[in-house]
């Protein structure tokens, strides 16, 4: 009787160790870690409470709430986003991230969602007004992005006396600021969103770099992740919350149908 009892009590505390870890399977998959740039507003971006903002975030918990998981934003260096993703370390690449071939390559992506531009700022009173006068100047942009392949493929580059790389977008406009670079190649909505902060401050150059597209990173072989959040932000787009969501942080529909 004794051995019964030690058998059944086993037996017990297996089945409860069993339950418990499809507990703990289940609440993970009920979650998505999405690799952002938390300084990229107004994206993603924090606010003056340390909080995580920003379009892409409102979008994203959107479509998380549709697909029934919940949305972990997690920070990461953004050079290093592909390797995250395909290290399983994040499920998704969300926050202004531009569509381009060789990215293609690397990883699975939804439709395009919102258009930009690489653009040039300068300071408002600088005597750049045009990309030729960049010949000879010290430029900044954000290491491994979409505005360094845009300078690389413009004839300018050869120009430039000086590319620096930073880490993020706000880095680069604070050494604009401080005169330490004379211009900085950006994402168009990223300055927009600085120059109605900081009226006065800065310029734009007529001429961009290069139009592109923003669209949602998903890890190669995920083809059914890649299909669940496409229909999401399909009946986002069908039910006016994506355009609700637009209308919040751009003042205007933006998104893309």
């Amino acid at each position: 009787m004794k051995r019964l009892a030690t058998i059944i009590l086993a037996l017990a505390a297996m089945f409860t160790l069993l339950a418990a870890c499809s507990s703990a399977g289940e609440e993970k998959d009920k979650e998505l870690i999405i690799g952002i740039d938390d300084k990229f507003a107004p994206m993603g971006f924090r606010d003056k409470n340390n909080e995580i903002v920003g379009f892409d975030i409102d979008y994203a918990n959107a479509a998380m709430e549709k697909m029934g998981v919940e949305a972990k934003f997690q920070p990461i260096d953004w050079k290093t986003k592909e390797s995250e993703l395909s290290s399983g370390r994040i499920d998704l690449i969300w926050n202004g991230y531009t569509i381009t071939d060789e990215r293609k390559e690397k990883v699975l992506f939804t439709k395009p969602y919102l258009k930009n531009s690489q653009v040039v700022v300068t300071l408002a009173n600088s005597n750049i007004s045009k990309l030729d006068n960049l010949a000879g100047k010290v430029v900044g942009i954000q290491g491994l992005s979409s505005a360094s392949d845009a300078l690389d493929a413009n004839p300018i580059k050869s120009k430039i006396k000086t590319i620096t790389e930073f880490s993020d977008n706000v880095l680069a406009l604070s050494d604009l600021k401080n005169g330490r670079v004379d211009a900085v190649v950006i994402d168009e909505v990223v300055i927009n969103y600085y120059m109605s902060q900081e009226e006065g401050t800065f310029k734009l150059l007529d001429e961009s770099l290069a139009p592109e597209e923003y669209g949602i990173g998903v890890k190669k072989g995920n083809e059914a992740l890649l299909e669940e959040l496409q229909k999401a932000l399909d009946e986002m787009n069908e039910d006016g919350t994506a355009a609700e969501i637009s209308k919040k942080w751009f003042g205007e529909d933006k998104v893309l149908k």
